[in-house]
């Protein structure tokens, strides 16, 4: 087994941070091996004061995001500097990250009052745009100590099937600890901020 150091104690600062990131997800490949208590689970919230201005373009159905493999399961993912992904022991999402934030993207829809111009696949519904999402970047980010929040929405008429629009949408926010209800915190707070902001795109007509 690898013999794990810990940050000097009392040590503190982005340098500190970075360090404990690693070691907390090397911690948690190796506790991977045995047994353990069940993580816990964390979900995803959708923001409420969310003002949208302008009239819905047409009826929208919001497709389930895509992503890379890693962001296809429950787990919290945690990036180094060079690039390589670890999970975070200790917490999971409450569902597939791509179908919880699809659920929480609707849900923000509905919460900025555009329930009727908003549904999902296979609500029987003839959509005037289908609005398709990328999963970019949705980690924890040990080089710099933040929560990374990164989506692509694209705005497709269903029609045609061309582009109406595209924009990258991304947010940060600091890690208080290096635990996983901070992380899940952070990372819920990033994707609060990635929601409003795609809301008020598609609400001022992209």
């Amino acid at each position: 087994m690898r013999l794990l150091t810990l940050p000097p104690a009392g040590a503190t600062g982005p340098v500190a941070l970075r360090r404990a990131l690693s070691v907390v997800a090397l911690s948690a490949l190796v506790a991977a091996c045995g047994s353990g208590p069940a993580p816990t689970t964390f979900d995803l919230t959708a923001p409420r004061a969310v003002h949208a201005a302008g009239a819905p373009r047409g009826q929208i159905v919001v497709n389930e995001p895509t992503a890379v493999q890693t962001f296809e399961a429950e787990r919290i993912i945690v990036k180094d500097a060079n690039g390589a992904v670890s999970f975070l022991g200790g917490g999971q999402w409450a569902d597939r990250l791509p179908r919880l934030i699809q659920a929480r993207l609707i849900q923000t829809f509905e919460n900025a009052s555009r329930i009727k111009a908003v549904s999902r696949p296979g609500d029987r519904v003839s959509p005037d745009y289908l609005l398709n999402t990328e999963i970019r970047a949705f980690q924890i980010s040990a080089a710099t100590g933040e929560a990374t929040v990164e989506i692509s929405a694209r705005l497709v008429n269903d029609r045609s099937g061309r582009i109406a629009a595209a924009r990258v949408f991304s947010a940060r926010v600091p890690v208080s600890a290096v635990d996983a209800a901070s992380a899940a915190r952070g990372l819920d707070e990033a994707l609060s901020t990635v929601l409003r902001d795609i809301v008020r795109w598609v609400g001022r007509g992209a």
